[in-house]
């Protein structure tokens, strides 16, 4: 199914901290020490997927997302003060660092020393993983894959976030939502509507979407922590997950 051995994977910060904390009074230090839960056994097996297909000859992008931490500081702020987006957004953002700044971490001796924190950056041409996070207000992580893509000239994208595809209408509010096997971008940009939101919940938001159509690129929806079903992917065999294709 993969066509490239440059791949961009689009990695949902709510897998990597799928506990971010709540938003509350700190009252007990036992509530401190549980108020980030990072999944490290994910991490692992994902390091480990990583370096098997370096071993192959690919080379990877991976872009961190948010995810709950960064929820978590939006929500704590709403309760604070009245935010613009554009401040709602800057708190997202620098949640995309810190989780970027844990896989560069984590693939210290594999990545590029500097995370890429703007798409047009310059970097020199001896890398064989790339981290990336959020640029600018108004647009997600999911755009700076978008935008990666075209810098790259790849013609796809992994979107591996929290859930394996792309439903009809929204999980959490629907019992009755059922899972999309394959879309075109027209088709799935009715679903999730025009608006970009910070903190939306959408496997690939709309601004993104519409750049991604444009570019006639395909993104594979996938849940980033079965990562025997993206061992498919990379290996090129049928996968578990959803195709949005131009």
């Amino acid at each position: 199914m993969l066509t490239q051995k440059t791949v961009i994977i689009a990695l949902g910060g709510s897998i990597i901290c799928p506990q971010p904390g709540r938003v509350d009074e700190l009252r007990s230090s036992s509530r401190f020490a549980n108020a980030c839960v990072i999944n490290v056994s994910f991490l692992k097996r994902f390091k480990g997927l990583i370096l098997k297909y370096l071993g192959k000859g690919f080379r990877f992008i991976i872009i961190a997302g948010g995810g709950k931490v960064c929820r978590v500081y939006q929500r704590a702020a709403a309760k604070v003060v009245e935010l613009p987006d554009e401040d709602m957004d800057w708190l997202g953002i620098h949640a995309t660092r810190l989780n970027a700044h844990l896989l560069r971490t984590i693939f210290r001796k594999e990545a590029y020393p500097v995370i890429l924190d703007d798409p047009h950056k310059p970097i020199k041409n001896n890398w064989k993983v790339l981290i990336a996070a959020g640029w600018r207000p108004g647009w997600s992580t999911d755009y700076i894959s978008v935008l990666l893509a075209k810098r790259f000239k790849t013609s796809e994208i992994i979107d591996a976030g929290n859930i394996p595809f792309v439903y009809n209408k929204d999980l959490q509010k629907y019992k009755n939502a059922y899972p999309i096997k394959k879309i075109s971008w027209k088709n799935y940009r009715k679903l999730i509507g025009s608006r970009w939101i910070p903190g939306l919940a959408a496997p690939i938001d709309p601004i993104a979407a519409k750049l991604a159509q444009k570019l006639n690129l395909r993104a594979l929806i996938v849940k980033g922590t079965e990562i025997n079903n993206f061992d498919k992917i990379l290996a090129g065999k049928k996968f578990k997950g959803t195709i949005i294709e131009p």
